[in-house]
């Protein structure tokens, strides 16, 4: 249970001034006529009690900036090697610009610090939030602050309107595709860690279809990556020292590709040694060496749909709780069935 938040009421009862004259001060109404000392004295009693007033609100009061944000929840670095973010914001700034609407755009890591105050300084009118993590405790504040934001992605527990795909079910369809082409022994590579709730649910999809298939769940066989090829290709050597390895699902094309660049790198050939699947069908994914199997994932119609989500709660309008868009699997030249002798026959000496 969260302890109530102060009210403008409890502000004005400790400041001994009333409610509108709390309104006036914090919202810097110009022309009020307030003294210094009993501005001062509404400042101090509002930080006393940890109160400032709802984004809304004041931007009723003051103005709207006609921006919304999107609050990227990686570092610059990792942001500069996803392949997906032009797709979403081309998505998000369409509908953006229909409303005649601008879009900030911020980078922002586990370690980068916070982002509520885009809103409550009034820097935008409300926020996407996209691949939130499960230990972002700003998102349950703002929703409690009542500010108009959407999540781009699937954050548990916290009751927040959310645009996303089935990652479970996508995954799952993933894994599958492999083990009806006669895999049995399947590795997965998370896109992220598994702070992040797509990771974790990519990896539930995965798990899911092991033991629908009557199949063995290795948790041995389960690396986390870190949104870049570098770490695919970290991860798949690791995965490598499983002989017995013929394939893995990798949740996430960039980190696909580092990883195919470790199977080259041990001498080895997708598919013939080991077969790979990716998720997101990024644009370069048709045009790997080989093409690459994988999860198309809707871009720039989630993009767009969390815009129109987001423009529609900044103007008053009812939303959907969640809207889930779907997703396709695309076969191509990265999977096949598994080789006619394991990897542990291959180098045993004849």
């Amino acid at each position: 249970m969260h302890a109530e938040r102060p009210k403008s009421k409890d502000v004005a009862a400790l400041a001994g001034v009333s409610p509108t004259t709390v309104s006036f001060v914090l919202n810097d109404r110009a022309g009020a006529g307030i003294s210094p000392a009993t501005r001062q004295r509404v400042l101090e009693a509002a930080a006393s009690l940890g109160y400032h007033p709802h984004a809304f609100a004041r931007g009723l009061a003051g103005g709207r900036s006609h921006t919304i944000g999107l609050v990227v929840r990686q570092s610059p670095e990792q942001v500069a090697e996803d392949a997906l973010l032009a797709e979403t914001l081309r998505g998000l700034s369409a509908a953006a610009r229909a409303a005649r609407y601008r879009v900030l755009v911020e980078p922002l890591g586990a370690r980068d610090g916070t982002y509520g105050e885009l809103i409550r300084s009034r820097g935008t009118d409300g926020l996407v939030v996209s691949g939130p993590r499960v230990d972002d405790g700003e998102l349950g504040t703002l929703v409690r602050d009542g500010a108009p934001v959407i999540v781009q992605g699937s954050l548990p527990g916290v009751d927040i309107p959310s645009v996303d795909v089935d990652n479970v079910a996508a995954a799952r369809t993933a894994t599958e595709h492999l083990v009806e082409l006669g895999h049995r022994v399947i590795g997965c590579i998370t896109n992220a860690p598994f702070h992040y709730s797509a990771a974790r649910e990519r990896r539930d999809g995965y798990r899911l279809a092991l033991k629908s298939a009557g199949l063995p769940v290795d948790d041995a066989l389960v690396v986390e990556a870190n949104f870049d090829a570098a770490s695919g290709r970290r991860a798949m050597s690791r995965l490598l020292g499983r002989p017995d390895l013929t394939a893995t699902f990798i949740a996430s094309d960039v980190v696909a590709f580092g990883a195919m660049a470790a199977i080259r790198e041990a001498g080895l050939r997708v598919p013939d040694d080991i077969s790979v699947v990716g998720f997101d069908d990024i644009p370069l994914a048709a045009y790997f060496d080989p093409p690459l199997t994988t999860v198309h994932l809707p871009a720039h119609d989630l993009g767009r749909a969390a815009g129109v989500a987001l423009l529609d709660r900044i103007n008053g309008l009812p939303i959907e709780a969640r809207t889930v868009l779907p997703t396709r699997l695309v076969v191509r030249s990265s999977t096949a069935p598994p080789p006619a002798s394991s990897r542990t026959t291959d180098t045993e000496p004849h």
